[in-house]
Parts: C-alpha cells; structure tokens; sequence
C-alpha cells in the first residue's frame, strides 16, 4: 500500500523504494518510469470524475517500451474510460508546433474531438467559466528546469485558478534533464514576468512536481491561497539520473545538448545574437553577421519553430557548441564573449533582457567588464538561500 502523506495543504504519493535513500541509484536501478505511465496510481482517483488536462506534445507514455507505440496520455485515459472534458496548451500549443512568443488559438483537437483551450493566448490563466463542471485537472508536461521556459509559468497560474474554485490539481511528474545542479542569479521580484515568476535562480534543480509543492508551500499562487495538489512521483529516479527526452518538448529544443545548454544560451534570448534559431541547431551555437569573420559561420533561415529568426538570411560568424561536454553549471563566459565581439555601434541588450536575466545587474556587470568568475560569486549567498527553501519540496534525492 503507498500511504499519502499531508505536506501543508499538498498530498504527495510517496515510494517505499530504497533508492530514493542512494545518490548512485540511477545506475544501478530500474529504468525511470514517469508517472503517466504508473496508471494504477492516479486512475481511480479520475474514474466518475469530469478531467480537464493540462497537456502538450511531451504528454506521453510509454516512450521506452520498443514492442508498444508511444500513446499520448489524453489517448489513454480516454481508453481507459475516463471522461475528459477539455484540454488545455501552454506556449507551443497542444502538439508543440508554434513558434517561442507565438499566441496559440483555441481549437479542437482532430483526433479526439476534444476542446483545446489555449494557455498562451488571450488569457494565460483558465477562467471560471473554462473550468466550469470541472471535478480535477491533471497536469502533464516535461519541463526542462530553467526559470525562463513558461511551462512552470502555466503550472502557477493552473494551480492558483484550481484554488480560487475548489478543485483538485494532480501533477504526473517528470524528470528534469536540468536537475543535477543549481545555479544563476535568483529573480528580484521587481521584473517578474512570464519568462519568471517567482524567486528563484535560472536553474532550480528541481522536477515540475516538486516544484508545484515549492509554489504551493511558499504560497506565492495570488492571495497566499493553496492547491489541493496531488503529485504521483516518479519511479527508480534521482536528481543524478541520466534521462535522455524522446520527444523534444519545444520547437527549438531538438536534443539533449541544446537542453543542457539553454540555461547558458537563453540569455541570448534578450540580444541581439542569434542563439542557433533558423538552423537544425538550435541552443547549439551563437553567432551574427557583425561579429569578426572566422572559419565557422551559418546562415539562419526560417524553420519549424522560427519563422523570424534574427540575422535571417545573413552569414553569420561565431561559435559551435555543439559537441560541448555536458554542463553542471551556467556558463557565462558565451555571453561575455557575444558582447565583447558586438561592436559599439549595435545595441547588444534588448528590451527583454532583464527579465531573462531576473535583474538589472547583469546587464551592468557585463557592461562594466566583470569576469564569469567574478559575476558568479556574486550569486553564491542568493543561491544558498534558495537551496535552504528548495530542500524543504524535494521528493528525490
């Protein structure tokens, strides 16, 4: 039998599992099971029960199973006679194919017929009124753990509208290929945003289910209001495990370097520099036309995911990363070195910079000539403060 434990007004399934007692558990256990593919944990809480779920193209189920085809979760809870009513997108849309920023429409999905309703659209928060005659939302959506990718941003506003009228939000947990460390500088509140909404560093180190737990218990939903919030945890995982996506779970993230690398390279986000949109290699490489020529160079076109991408259709020199080894920390000497190559005539920061960022200070100590070394002590008290507040929601060691 799994017991639920009370954690303030959040319900967590926990595992009676020994590996959540062993760092080196990831290697020596089973494979990671996510919990969309644990049905017998969540099932007969939804059965009778009208289901609105919060979902994208990364909802999926047994991703790993060679001699079964992948099934989207919405599929299968529909096989399985669960009576869903609607669907909600965050940014990308529902099968994951608009472009960063794009507003997605509502609409129906083709192969159900259900409802979509867009979380990246007219309103980024379900109404009243669209979650009428709802009993529980489900969550489901692979994260990448870097404050400024919106889907921890949909989950907010998803678990304070399930608060404001009385219903209960499961999250089916996933793992955070981003998980194995924490770093950048923490958001001061005065820029929050889409992009970042609550205070954290850039990399939190910490799984959407958690996470939720973390929103919850510091009650920053509006009001200081909690969620009725379930999360079904993971099986055979911990923050050192490997886990490798099978499906990209956003346009301009196709694999697991350009995921690695995005924390470093989404400050690009809030440049001029062309970040590796409008190429196969996305979050892979950073280059423009106005930077010195040098033997590696591209020319970005509009694509899936980036139908204007900067520097469309000019030569642009700069860096490959692409066979870069795997990060366990932010590196900031890419974007020091951006700025160093801009020449003076460009306006190298843009408008969105400081929201990327979380604060003003970066910006000016790049422009002051800071070193990566210098900048990144600066983060060091911020940072231990958030891990103090971070141990207090994790489910995995």
């Amino acid at each position: 039998m799994i017991p639920l434990v009370r954690f303030k007004s959040t319900y967590l399934i926990l595992f009676l599992c020994i590996c959540f007692s062993s760092t080196s558990c990831a290697q020596k256990s089973s494979e990671i099971k996510v919990a969309a593919e644990q049905t017998e944990l969540y099932v007969n809480l939804l059965k009778g029960k009208n289901i609105a779920v919060v979902a994208n193209q990364t909802s999926v189920i047994d991703t790993r199973n060679k001699k079964q085809e992948t099934r989207h979760l919405v599929d299968s809870l529909l096989s399985l006679g669960i009576k869903i009513k609607k669907v909600f997108a965050p940014e990308h849309g529902f099968r994951g194919n608009a472009d960063a920023g794009e507003l997605v429409k509502d609409g129906f999905d083709t192969k159900t017929g259900l409802p979509v309703l867009s979380l990246y659209g007219k309103n980024k928060k379900p109404s009243k009124e669209q979650l009428k005659g709802i009993d529980i939302i489900v969550f489901d959506i692979q994260d990448v753990g870097a404050r400024f990718y919106t889907y921890i941003s949909s989950l907010h506003y998803v678990m304070e509208a399930a608060a404001e009228n009385g219903i209960p939000v499961i999250v089916l947990d996933r793992p955070n290929p981003n998980g194995h460390y924490v770093d950048g500088p923490i958001l001061d509140m005065e820029h929050k945003s889409f992009v970042g909404m609550h205070p954290v560093p850039v990399v939190y180190g910490m799984t959407i289910g958690e996470y939720g737990q973390m929103i919850n218990g510091e009650k920053w939903l509006k009001n200081g209001i909690q969620c009725d919030l379930t999360v079904i945890p993971l099986k055979n995982y911990t923050h050192n495990s490997e886990y490798s996506l099978a499906i990209r779970p956003s346009p301009n993230l196709p694999n697991d370097t350009s995921i690695n690398l995005y924390p470093s390279l989404g400050f690009f986000e809030g440049t001029i520099i062309n970040a590796g949109r409008g190429t196969e290699f996305q979050f892979q490489r950073y280059g423009a036309s106005f930077f010195p020529k040098s033997s590696f160079s591209y020319t970005p076109k509009p694509n899936f995911g980036s139908k204007y991408p900067k520097e469309k259709g000019k030569i642009c020199y700069g860096v490959d990363l692409s066979t870069t080894k795997k990060l366990s920390a932010i590196n900031l000497e890419w974007l020091i070195d951006a700025y160093q190559k801009t020449p003076k005539s460009e306006k190298f920061f843009g408008k969105t910079f400081t929201i990327h960022a979380g604060n003003t200070k970066l910006q000016e100590q790049i422009e002051q000539g800071f070193s990566a070394k210098k900048i990144t002590e600066s983060w060091q008290k911020g940072l231990s403060d958030f891990k103090k507040i971070r141990a207090n929601y994790l489910i995995y060691n």
